[in-house]
């Protein structure tokens, strides 16, 4: 996402996803977690099962702002389960199923409690199906504007970081848990329906068009996306995969938007010379004109920007490849805990200072240069607290120790450690303990110190 203390390179234990806090007996069947263990989304996540896939067929009538879903979420369980969550906000669940059989379920405030007939053995695979209804909400956020299910003049947009999924359907919402994704999304002929992955056949009857959208790479819960309305789509290739941007239709077709998002397939070209190739089947981007959204999103293949990054009739580069850059550092390689949003924020805002070099602009030295003497140290880049996950801290001062880092390792050692960290965790969840040690590994040096102080000391580091 793109936004208006001791650093803490320990290895942890992440609670969530194949976790559960009941460990006294591992033969007894027990409730599973109703919660990651992420302090920074409290509520969020559920324990006791690892998701492989969701199956999602949703139906949407602007009219009535009322969403009608089917959701099949295939599961194994990490623990001998009794019960387990998902997370589901404000929407009416009629029925459950687990692996063909109806189930118990209820509603605890955001979560929906499921018991099975039977007791899930720890390893035992087993799909949920949900049907659900109702009239989705949005999830505010002080400061950078409402995420979550936003109805809209023509259709609907599904976004927010960090939580918006459970808004439209039921999912173990916290990064840790990835899985594959299967969209259909049902809408009033006319009206686009956008998602994320590679488009799949679509059909229309009674009025009414389907859309299919298939993403097989793992994702994060937050990084789905859902855009309903009016919009001039453009459907093409890119390296041989599709490429899918749109934008509202009563924006002119050569205006910033649609320029910006132009120039997709040669910025990823650009990123993948330097972060390695490209981890997904398809490329995009979506631009909105609801001024509700203050931010852009890396919406996983498919970016979505807000309105304010292209005001005053300029193209905005910048912004699209801060956005393409996390298709390899947050969503290829996803958090395995809030804590560590640097990895993701502090090399998208590098891939801005090497994007801008590239294209003319100033040079990643020259940037660094005038970061670094603007910065306000107090503010750390781990762990900067929930208040601050999107502050400069993070973004900014993330961005300082990436090129501390390159100024101390040299360029060879430097890009090569990049293209194997997104090579060897592609698909998979990291700390900054994991990003300390590998860039240790392949530097063959201690680094350690050098990150603690840019990422988290309290005085301005000394120049590298």
């Amino acid at each position: 996402m793109r936004s208006t203390v001791a650093v803490a390179l320990a290895a942890v234990t992440v609670v969530g996803a194949g976790c559960t806090s009941h460990r006294a007996d591992p033969g007894a069947f027990r409730p599973g977690a109703a919660d990651a263990g992420d302090s920074y989304v409290p509520g969020r996540g559920n324990g006791g099962y690892d998701v492989s896939g969701y199956q999602l067929r949703v139906r949407y009538d602007p009219a009535t702002d009322r969403l009608t879903g089917r959701a099949t979420v295939t599961a194994t369980a990490t623990a001998a389960l009794s019960r387990f969550n998902l997370d589901l906000i404000g929407l009416d669940v009629s029925r459950v199923t687990v692996s063909g059989a109806a189930a118990r379920h209820r509603r605890d405030g955001g979560e929906l409690v499921v018991t099975p007939p039977r007791g899930l053995p720890r390893g035992a695979g087993f799909t949920v199906e949900v049907d659900y209804a109702g009239v989705p909400t949005a999830v505010p956020d002080g400061e950078l504007g409402n995420g979550g299910f936003l109805h809209t003049a023509d259709g609907a947009i599904a976004l927010g970081q960090p939580e918006s999924a459970a808004t439209w359907f039921p999912v173990n919402d916290h990064p840790s848990d990835k899985a594959t994704y299967d969209i259909e999304v049902t809408v009033p002929d006319g009206l686009a329906a956008l998602s994320n992955g590679v488009p799949g056949e679509r059909t229309s009857a009674g009025g009414w068009t389907t859309w299919r959208w298939a993403e097989r790479a793992p994702m994060a819960s937050y990084l789905t996306t859902l855009v309903i309305g009016d919009y001039r789509v453009e459907t093409g290739t890119h390296a041989g995969k599709p490429m899918i941007t749109a934008v509202p239709a009563n924006l002119p077709a050569t205006g910033p938007e649609a320029s910006s998002l132009a120039r997709t397939g040669e910025i990823a070209d650009f990123l993948a010379s330097r972060f390695g190739p490209y981890p997904f089947d398809s490329y995009g981007g979506i631009a909105v004109t609801d001024s509700r959204i203050g931010y852009a999103l890396e919406t996983q293949s498919r970016p979505v920007y807000g309105p304010g990054f292209f005001r005053g009739g300029r193209p905005n580069p910048s912004v699209v490849a801060h956005e393409l850059a996390h298709q390899w550092f947050g969503d290829s390689v996803s958090l395995a805990r809030w804590q560590d949003i640097w990895l993701n924020e502090g090399f998208a805002t590098y891939a801005e200072w090497l994007w801008a070099e590239h294209d003319g602009g100033r040079t990643a030295q020259r940037a660094f240069e005038l970061r670094y003497a603007a910065t306000d140290w107090s503010q750390p880049a781990v762990d900067p607290g929930r208040a601050a996950m999107f502050g400069d801290g993070v973004y900014q001062r993330g961005a300082l120790a990436v090129h501390a880092l390159r100024r101390t390792v040299g360029d060879e050692t430097f890009f090569r450690l990049l293209e194997g960290w997104t090579g060897q965790r592609r698909g998979g969840i990291a700390t900054t303990a994991d990003f300390v040690a590998y860039a240790e590994q392949v530097a063959g040096r201690p680094l350690r110190p050098l990150l603690d102080a840019w990422l988290a000391g309290g005085v301005a580091p000394a120049l590298p």
